[in-house]
């Protein structure tokens, strides 16, 4: 039996913030930075706890600008995703993107993510799709491609969402660290 826990960053302990952080530290073997938390910050948390109250799964979802056919698209942008290594293949993860949809369907008109390869096949399996047009940012200098995130990008359409056009280009808000 699992507790889920869903609430803003502000509403997160200083506790539960230091566990989401070790979870994620443990989940990615030690390739998760302080960027890639700060990124993962400011939006709705979906924590997921095991019958003896420990953090087993987490994932969060926070807004972003994509600018696409010449609209700035309001987009969930879905962060750390992660399952504790002896939990996982129980369908946490599905039950942790169940949620963070949910959230994206309410309040987006677009859900996006960068995935692993690791975390593709979850990805997949739940309706998203990788992104075939180029994908790029808006830096501080302008516009940029970035050839390193095509292939990796994801996107979700809710079902009141919007229509894209597959053969264009994705332009993500900039930010500090790793752009997507």
């Amino acid at each position: 039996m699992t507790g889920v826990r869903i609430a803003h960053t502000a509403g997160l302990t200083g506790d539960e913030l230091r566990e989401v952080r070790a979870l994620l530290d443990e989940a990615f073997e030690g390739d998760f930075g302080d960027e890639d938390f700060e990124h993962a910050l400011g939006g709705m948390h979906v924590l997921v706890r095991d019958a003896a109250g420990t953090l087993v799964a987490h994932g969060s979802v926070v807004q972003r600008r994509v600018v696409h056919g010449g609209r700035a698209l309001r987009t969930g942008y879905v962060e750390a995703v992660a399952v504790r290594a002896g939990s996982r293949r129980r369908g946490l993860g599905g039950q942790v993107m169940a949620e963070l949809e949910g959230i994206i369907a309410r309040a987006y008109v677009l859900g996006a993510l960068s995935a692993s390869e690791d975390g593709a096949g979850l990805y997949l399996g739940r309706g998203w799709a990788v992104w075939p047009g180029p994908v790029g940012a808006l830096s501080p200098d302008g516009p940029v491609r970035l050839p390193d995130e095509e292939g990796s990008t994801y996107v979700w359409v809710p079902p009141a969402g919007i229509r894209l056009d597959p053969g264009g280009r994705l332009d993500f808000d900039w930010r500090d660290g790793d752009v997507l």
